[in-house]
């Protein structure tokens, strides 16, 4: 099925098959990567996206940066405070198809911050698995400034600068199985 306008149906996220991620500079000369492991999702459409929403939710204590050490400052109070506030919660307000693409709006939640964002996903079409199970694909990513959800811990760096960049690219690669 290579046409988005004919999805219909609900579709959940394979997380065995997704991955939720960021990107963001560091010490103003590299980028750190990162994702989340655990997260879950549903899409619901109509044909021609009729009634489309989605709905994602993100354990934020499953921040991964390949640093043992980063990962437990992200999970304190100085980030993303994951005692507090466990998870981030991504829901749709409004989703439309611009040729091949998606172009997704919503309210995403950060802490108690909730900010409109729009994230353009590339559909990567769908495809029945060796288990009977339709797949769809799709690949986005978008840029939020992190201080607008009160994420703004930094460092200032000696030669000039900050140590964590206020722009975060979100990026997104996204398997999911329509539900019978």
């Amino acid at each position: 099925m290579s046409d988005l306008n004919a999805l219909n149906g609900t579709y959940v996220i394979d997380p065995a098959h997704s991955e939720i991620g960021f990107v963001a500079r560091h010490a103003m000369v590299t980028k750190v990567r990162g994702s989340f492991k655990e997260f879950e999702g549903t899409a619901t459409t109509g044909e021609n996206l009729a009634g489309a929403t989605i709905d994602l939710t993100i354990n934020v204590a499953s921040v991964d940066t390949r640093s043992a050490d980063r990962d437990g400052h992200l999970k304190s109070a100085d980030f993303f405070d994951v005692e507090k506030y466990p998870s981030i919660t991504f829901k749709s307000t409004d989703i439309k198809a611009d040729g091949s693409d998606l172009v997704v709006t919503g309210d995403l939640t950060i802490m108690e911050t909730t900010k409109p964002v729009t994230v353009e996903f590339e559909y990567n079409g769908a495809a029945v698995d060796p288990f009977g199970n339709e797949r769809i694909g799709f690949e986005g990513k978008t840029v939020v400034n992190r201080k607008d959800f009160g994420l703004t811990w930094n460092a200032a760096l000696e030669a000039g600068g900050v140590l964590v960049s206020d722009k975060v690219t979100l990026t997104f690669d996204i398997s999911a199985i329509k539900q019978n």
